[in-house]
């Protein structure tokens, strides 16, 4: 008789085997989804871009309607003609109604991970991103797309 209590969704264990019998490999899984290691760093990396778009989005809702968001990796090889030896942290596509795609800003998973040494750092700088490409979008200041962007004094 086994006095351990059954976990949902994790297998009970037999016995001191902690492989299958043909050992292919474990029986569970290695992180319970109740654990906050359970999400990857691009998942926290996807929320901390959708808590700054939908702070965007409260102001300028109207303006912003039917505007994509999206996080990719990395920037494409082929940078715009105006990105000279930079890389790009995010990016405005304007919308292609012949080809049915709306306003598009992308925001670049890496290049933006690899500038910042905390989650504060973080979240100011997809802010800064994501008000710049907007500002961008929609012919204004950064300053008036966002009244607490950081100013360069």
């Amino acid at each position: 008789m086994s006095s351990l209590v059954p976990v949902p969704g994790i297998p009970p264990r037999r016995g001191a085997h902690r492989r299958d019998r043909h050992g292919r490999g474990l029986r569970g899984p290695l992180m319970p989804p109740t654990l906050p290691a359970w999400r990857t760093r691009a998942d926290r990396f996807d929320d901390v871009v959708i808590r700054n778009v939908e702070r965007l989005e409260r102001r300028w809702a109207k303006q912003l309607k039917g505007v994509e968001f999206a996080v990719e990796e990395v920037p494409p090889s082929d940078p715009a003609p105006w990105e000279h030896r930079t890389v790009a942290l995010g990016r405005y596509f304007p919308a292609d109604p012949a080809a049915g795609l709306s306003h598009r800003v992308v925001v670049y998973r890496r290049p933006v991970l690899g500038r910042c040494e905390d989650t504060e750092e973080l979240d100011q700088l997809v802010r800064v991103v994501l008000v710049e490409q907007v500002a961008g979008m929609l012919g204004r200041g950064p300053e008036e797309i966002d009244p607490e962007y950081p100013r360069e004094d």
